[in-house]
């Protein structure tokens, strides 16, 4: 062979062997599980198409390389123990969390396959990661450090209401996350001179109840730990807030969009943004235990002025010039 023909030849193998690896991936289908713990909303099933078009923008597009299965446990701890099983039984290639109980879940139900989390709380106080660093096994992705923002939310309660001593703090009990974040809040409850009224709460049908704890307990204030069973019933909640007129401060801006006064937190759509990039990295070969847990960068405060001058109250300037978004 002249050495013509061999650098010829040479390159149509250099060629050829990336063009097979394309046909290669092509041809695969990759099966991906979506976990979520709460019922289908308008504003949460938003978060997953943000990971599905963040998916698509990565080259994986639904009906040619992909195919998910979404399962939703109605904010049912025990349906979703079923669901993450039957994902497991469904042999995904990997599972896409949506809350730290969904995460936990998923994580009880398989040591083998992927496993990324778009939402939740601290995966390590979870007991399902190592460490943030170096998560090991088969759990990585996004939490959305919702307890460390406790004092935040606290202080800027303060600023919206001087006068408010004794503020309630509706949350679950059975959510890990939840509670970390409420020993953290008594915390800087302490810090700030606050007394901290304790109401735990299981379902979306506990919710008058709940507020007649509220109610009796003379709370000046409210405090929402974000509770995947009471995001869709964030209008009503929104609703008893003005009626008994509890500002009240939360960590998801969707509640304020229904009327609460104001929030403090991380940006959900970007978080299921980024995790599609974990799951790229995964199905391209990486290992989830190596790939480090990341923390938002982003934090939004979202303000409802016209929630604040039904409730009497006059929202200092400096806040509103530092709001992400005033809703008027």
């Amino acid at each position: 062979m002249d050495r013509r023909a061999f650098i010829s030849g040479m390159t149509l193998g250099l060629l050829a062997a990336p063009l097979a690896a394309e046909a290669q991936v092509a041809g695969r289908v990759y099966r991906i599980g979506l976990l979520d713990y709460s019922a289908p909303d308008p504003a949460r099933e938003a978060w997953w198409k943000a990971f599905r078009q963040q998916m698509r923008l990565l080259g994986y597009v639904e009906g040619q390389n992909v195919h998910y299965e979404a399962r939703s446990a109605q904010s049912d701890y025990d349906q979703l123990q079923k669901l993450a099983a039957e994902l497991v039984d469904l042999k995904m290639d990997l599972i896409v969390t949506g809350g730290t109980n969904a995460g936990v879940a998923a994580k009880g139900a398989t040591s083998t396959i992927p496993i990324v989390t778009a939402s939740g709380g601290d995966p390590v106080a979870s007991g399902v990661a190592a460490s943030l660093s170096q998560p090991g096994g088969n759990l990585t992705g996004m939490t959305s450090i919702n307890r460390e923002l406790a004092g935040k939310r606290l202080e800027l309660l303060r600023n919206f209401a001087p006068r408010a001593f004794r503020v309630a703090i509706l949350w679950d009990e059975r959510n890990v996350g939840n509670r970390l974040g409420m020993a953290d809040t008594e915390a800087a409850a302490k810090t700030l001179g606050l007394t901290i009224r304790s109401v735990p709460m299981r379902s979306p049908e506990a919710l008058d109840a709940a507020f007649a704890t509220v109610l009796r307990d003379r709370a000046d204030a409210l405090i929402i730990f974000t509770i995947s069973s009471l995001f869709p019933y964030r209008r009503r909640l929104a609703e008893l807030a003005v009626k008994h007129r509890l500002p009240t401060v939360v960590g998801v801006r969707e509640y304020v969009e229904a009327g609460c006064l104001a929030s403090y937190g991380t940006d959900y759509l970007d978080l299921f943004r980024r995790a599609a990039t974990f799951v790229d990295k995964i199905l391209k070969g990486a290992k989830p235990g190596d790939l480090p847990v990341e923390q938002p960068t982003k934090f939004e405060l979202v303000i409802n002025l016209k929630t604040a001058k039904a409730l009497g109250l006059t929202i200092p300037q400096s806040l509103l010039q530092r709001a992400d978004q005033v809703i008027e």
